[in-house]
């Protein structure tokens, strides 16, 4: 088990911290990741206890035998710790934890299971990841909270939704920028929509390894790869009531009591909701991460990452040639800052940091497309022409940016190796390779035989940021 004595306040190293890779200029460098708000590496005590847990792997509420129960156990005590880092209590009139693969699994099932139709109205935002607009767009009518030219917005705007005509279904809401890092006033919005009897779901993504999760939302989804449990489990929590009546998003074994060819009976939820043999290593590192940031503590979490963002947003916003995204650096983020380089496209800003310093960015749009074309400032006439560009195969000229996100294990030297490096790259300093242009996928690639680096990417290679 997790020994919480040797768990240390931030930074905490993760699993893989430092490893050494090939730079363009033959050397080797330590890795350092500053992509955290697309996933994360695992908290050595997560990992810890998988390795730990593997012996005992075994079906999961399907045998009599001891290590079949053990697993059981094992996989019912991460859902209780879920519903407890969700602020939930569990029971027949409660809320229901239910494990899935990842965040964008859990809303596609829950825009599923709440049984909407075209006519139904979902307030949503122009700030939501892609996994909190496509599943509500596809099946209801999306009405739009918009954003001003900082990518933020109040209460008072979304309670200018909520009042429209005709009455929302639901409020669909992030709960932290993957762009920004900005957090909207959850609290007076969530308030704000139930006195309207509108119930909220919030794409907790991105906050759950940062802040609190909101008790008073009416469902959660988050996942653990984005917390420091990479093995492909996710939550989705709501009310018991729910999930109670209807057919469940997947069917098949293990959500039914009874099955005949032309009668089937669903037994309860949560077990309703998780057809076929379930993720039981990934919910025991979720639990062992939920553990491990439990004992650090939000206060001492909270004080490191605002010490971190501030470094990170404010350093960027002080090199001549970088534009900052988002809310000026007064307001408060979470670690994450986006940015373009004048005169350098944002994939060659991510290639020459990958090839030169060993620094793992994100690049591109996102998979938030609205939100980013309002923070570059494009017009209708320029996306519909990149569009257009995209669909003749040429990714060449895509609009996007640069993120950089930290975690818990981000120190304040990492925030000036990346720096640095950004700096060196906006005056202008020549690359030590030349980099070419894959106009399929976009991305740059170094040139030259160098061990360890790839020169051309293959015919079957895919973009380093796909929306």
């Amino acid at each position: 088990m997790i020994d919480m004595q040797q768990v240390t306040v931030p930074p905490v190293p993760l699993v893989g911290d430092g490893i050494p890779v090939a730079c363009a200029d033959g050397t080797k460098r330590p890795y350092l990741s500053l992509d955290a708000a697309a996933s994360t590496s695992a908290l050595g005590p997560v990992l810890t206890r998988v390795e730990e847990f593997i012996p005992w792997y075994s079906s999961v509420h399907r045998g009599a035998g001891h290590k079949s129960q053990v697993a059981t156990g094992a996989y019912e005590e991460a859902r209780s710790a879920a519903l407890a880092f969700a602020g939930r209590t569990g029971g027949r009139g409660g809320d229901v934890a239910i494990i899935c693969r990842n965040t964008t699994e859990a809303l596609n099932h829950l825009a599923y299971r709440l049984r909407l139709a075209r006519h139904d109205v979902v307030v949503t935002t122009v700030a939501e990841h892609h996994a909190n607009l496509l599943p509500w767009s596809r099946i209801a009518t999306c009405r739009y909270v918009e954003c001003g030219r900082d990518g933020t917005f109040g209460a008072d705007d979304v309670v200018s939704a909520l009042n429209q005509r005709s009455a929302p279904r639901l409020l669909a809401i992030t709960g932290a920028s993957n762009i920004t890092g900005w957090m909207p006033p959850l609290a007076e919005i969530i308030a704000a929509a139930h006195d309207r009897g509108i119930p909220v779901v919030v794409d907790a993504a991105q906050l759950a390894p940062h802040r609190p999760l909101p008790a008073n939302a009416d469902f959660l989804a988050w996942s653990g790869h984005k917390m420091y449990a990479p093995f492909g489990a996710g939550v989705l929590v709501g009310p018991r009531s729910a999930f109670a009546d209807g057919d469940p998003f997947l069917a098949g074994g293990g959500a039914v009591d009874l099955v005949d060819l032309d009668e089937v009976l669903w037994t309860d939820p949560p077990e309703r909701e998780e057809a076929g043999s379930p993720n039981v290593v990934g919910a025991v590192a979720l639990h062992a991460a939920i553990s491990t940031l439990t004992d650090i503590g939000w206060p001492a979490l909270i004080s490191h990452e605002r010490r971190i963002a501030r470094s990170l947003r404010e350093g960027l916003a002080s090199i001549p040639g970088v534009r900052l995204l988002g809310p000026g650096t007064e307001t408060e983020t979470l670690p994450v800052a986006t940015f373009t380089v004048e005169g350098v496209p944002h994939a060659l800003v991510a290639a020459r940091l990958a090839a030169e310093d060993a620094i793992g960015v994100r690049h591109g749009c996102f998979c938030a497309h609205p939100y980013l074309m309002r923070l570059l400032g494009l017009n209708r006439e320029q996306v519909l022409r990149y569009r257009d560009e995209v669909r003749h195969g040429d990714r060449s000229a895509m609009p996007g940016a640069v993120r950089a996100s930290a975690g818990l294990n981000t120190r304040g030297s990492d925030i000036t190796r990346l720096l640095d490096a950004v700096a060196r790259i906006a005056r202008g300093d020549p690359p030590p390779v030349l980099y070419r242009q894959d106009p399929r996928t976009g991305d740059f690639h170094p040139c030259g035989n160098i061990p360890g680096l790839t020169d051309q990417p293959d015919a079957h290679s895919a973009p380093c940021s796909p929306g």
